[in-house]
């Protein structure tokens, strides 16, 4: 006879019910194939301002899925912020640090190189431009 007590039907229950959330846990931290993933810019979009975006600074433009960074000379960088690994639209500007909520990869808005694993390839730059005032990211010919 075995000294494992037998699974009440609670448990069973509990288990049953748990099982789909679990599930979903592991679907988020799969990547593959779901509604989170970005499609990369296919065209010109126009993002604000030119203006919010400060000489040392940086401006995360989430809904376009795009970070705009200004050097100090005033020259722009803009970044494609889907990660690298896993594909999830990065959400989170620390100062010039973006950081990825799926697994904490971490990029340099200024370089787009990795700062923290694990990712490991960098974040694919896009052209910026101004027009009439308006900062404008368009994919790289």
């Amino acid at each position: 006879m075995s000294a494992r007590p037998a699974a009440t039907r609670r448990t069973v229950l509990r288990g049953a019910a748990l099982t789909p959330v679990a599930g979903l846990g592991l679907t988020a931290c799969g990547g593959g194939g779901g509604g989170d993933r970005s499609a990369p810019l296919a065209g010109p979009v126009e993002l604000g301002p030119e203006s919010e975006v400060a000489a040392g600074g940086a401006k995360l433009y989430r809904d376009h899925n795009v970070v705009v960074s200004r050097g100090e000379d005033g020259s722009l960088t803009a970044y494609n912020t889907v990660c690298t690994h896993a594909g999830c639209p990065i959400n989170k500007l620390d100062g010039t640090r973006l950081v990825c909520p799926c697994h904490g990869s971490e990029f340099d808005v200024t370089t787009g190189k990795v700062l923290r694993e694990p990712a490991v390839a960098p974040l694919k730059p896009l052209a910026v431009e101004v027009k009439n005032g308006t900062l404008v990211a368009r994919p790289r010919d």
